[in-house]
């Protein structure tokens, strides 16, 4: 099967979130069972400077629009682990400082930039091999599906090529001014609101609902949560029209990059029969965030996240006069909304001794506190899939999360300390900290503890089993477009 990944981002490109880990690991996955896989991404200023030499492979694609055409050309990104990059390469769109904006917003040409990406993917595929299937991602790639069905309706090479569009997240959708139809030539009988039209703008990813063969989500709660009004942001209503056609499969990790027993980032390796490197993982973390003399029997809570009110950062505020009487430490790394960088750094001045925060991104960082926490916490208020949860369970780190998305599908809390983590099901803060309570009474009871840790390790969320669920979504709208 030849398939064709469309992206904004890849690791190791251009990464913003969760995105760029799925497009940058799924393809391999889905080489190694033997498919032919390739993937598109714009040539941005930021992988201009990864790959400064990329050879010109089509060297014009023309691009027309209403009063001038555009043109482009697609550059050898290489071959990797099995799967060919190739990008998009137009200097006035992409050479710039940001993916998607500046401080002071959404770049004002976003449509104009990201349909001229999606045109030239396809156009780029006559040259370098129509695939069986298109997998598009998020709203920024969402548009091909709706060209393949109107403006290249007629196009024979494209007749029978269907359209895989996954949805990480249904609250960024791509919201352009009405005269986008004529920018980018579409016709104006598909500015309705059962095609492209929401609240008198262009929707990019409610065209790409509307027009996908099927639709995916990256996990089986999400895929239900968005078909509602609380989740849904606008489009519950026509994701309940494709719901037949959508299927929520959870995201995989990378285990080269994330197992404690080859991790380069951390202090020692260890493994769920070797537990004793986790205890210098955890002195290292210490030491790395200023806190000396914590005792074994203290519990170290860590978080990796952007600091924001959707990952539950106003409830980690509202408790933490509370959590600080507890027998923990807490340490914080990321950052995000500035409000929050501002409390979450006041707070760590009030309680120099059990909070600690560093406002930045830093991955070696996250590799440590993945390593060196006890418990991992994560009360997001929605969470389309979430990997953090996952790496925490490999390396031994207990979860605390709230039951939504796939942070519901990965943890499973039992009575008496079984399962593989603590979660909690209520919108409020007091939830959260009930569930933080009932983990740091099983931390003391150190038998139970460790059976949850070797739980949480000895469970795989490998790309294999997502690659082969892909692979039969693929096969159905094939099948169909026969």
């Amino acid at each position: 099967m030849n398939i064709v990944f469309v992206a904004s981002e890849c690791t190791p490109w251009a990464k913003t979130g969760g995105l760029a880990d799925v497009v940058g690991a799924l393809p391999r996955a889905l080489a190694k069972l033997g498919h032919k896989v390739s993937v598109f991404l714009p040539y941005y200023r930021q992988v201009a400077k990864l790959a400064p030499e990329a050879p010109v492979v089509v060297p014009s694609v023309t691009i027309p629009f209403a009063s001038y055409n555009r043109f482009v050309r697609i550059l050898d990104g290489g071959l990797k682990d099995g799967v060919q990059q190739y990008f998009v390469d137009s200097p006035e769109l992409f050479d710039r400082e940001s993916y998607y904006a500046t401080p002071s917003g959404d770049y004002g040409d976003n449509a104009e930039r990201f349909g001229t990406f999606s045109k030239a993917v396809i156009e780029a595929t006559k040259v370098l091999g129509v695939p069986d299937v298109f997998h598009v991602h998020d709203w920024q790639a969402a548009m091909i599906a709706v060209f393949l069905r109107s403006t290249y309706y007629f196009d024979p090479v494209f007749r029978r090529v269907p359209v895989v569009l996954t949805i990480h997240n249904a609250g960024y959708q791509g919201w352009f001014p009405p005269r986008t139809m004529e920018t980018l030539l579409l016709p104006w009988d598909m500015f309705t609101f059962t095609k492209l039209e929401q609240n008198d703008t262009l929707n990019f990813l409610k065209g790409g609902i509307v027009y996908a063969d099927a639709l995916t989500t990256v996990s089986r709660t999400y895929a239900e949560e968005i078909q509602t009004s609380e989740f849904g942001n606008g489009l519950e209503s026509v994701l309940q029209q494709r719901s037949g056609d959508l299927f929520g499969i959870l995201n995989g990790v990378d285990y080269d990059e994330w197992d404690p027993a080859i991790d380069r980032n951390i202090a020692a390796h260890y493994t769920a029969e070797k537990l004793a490197g986790k205890k210098e993982c955890r002195r290292d973390l210490l030491h790395a965030f200023g806190l000396h003399g914590v005792s074994d029997e203290t519990a170290v809570i860590g978080v990796v996240s952007r600091f924001a009110t959707q990952k539950g950062f106003d409830f980690i505020v509202e408790i933490m006069d509370r959590l600080v009487q507890q027998d923990m430490v807490l340490v914080m790394l990321g950052n995000g909304e500035e409000y929050y960088e501002k409390l979450l750094t006041e707070m760590a001045a009030q309680y120099p001794d059990k909070v600690r925060v560093q406002v930045k991104y830093d991955n070696v960082m996250a590799h440590k506190v993945e390593a060196g926490s006890d418990i991992f916490l994560m009360p997001s208020r929605y969470e389309p899939c979430g990997l953090n949860q996952i790496y925490s369970l490999k390396y031994g780190t207990v979860p605390v999360v709230r039951a939504t998305g796939g942070l519901e599908d990965t943890i499973d809390e039992q009575p008496n300390g079984g399962g593989n983590g603590f979660k909690f099901w209520g919108y409020d803060a007091g939830g959260l900290m009930d569930a933080l309570v009932r983990a740091l009474d099983t931390f003391k009871n150190k038998d139970k503890w460790t059976q949850m840790m070797r739980r949480g390790m000895a469970q795989n969320f490998s790309w294999e089993k997502p690659a082969h669920e892909y692979v039969r979504v693929y096969e159905r709208v094939i099948q169909n477009r026969s």
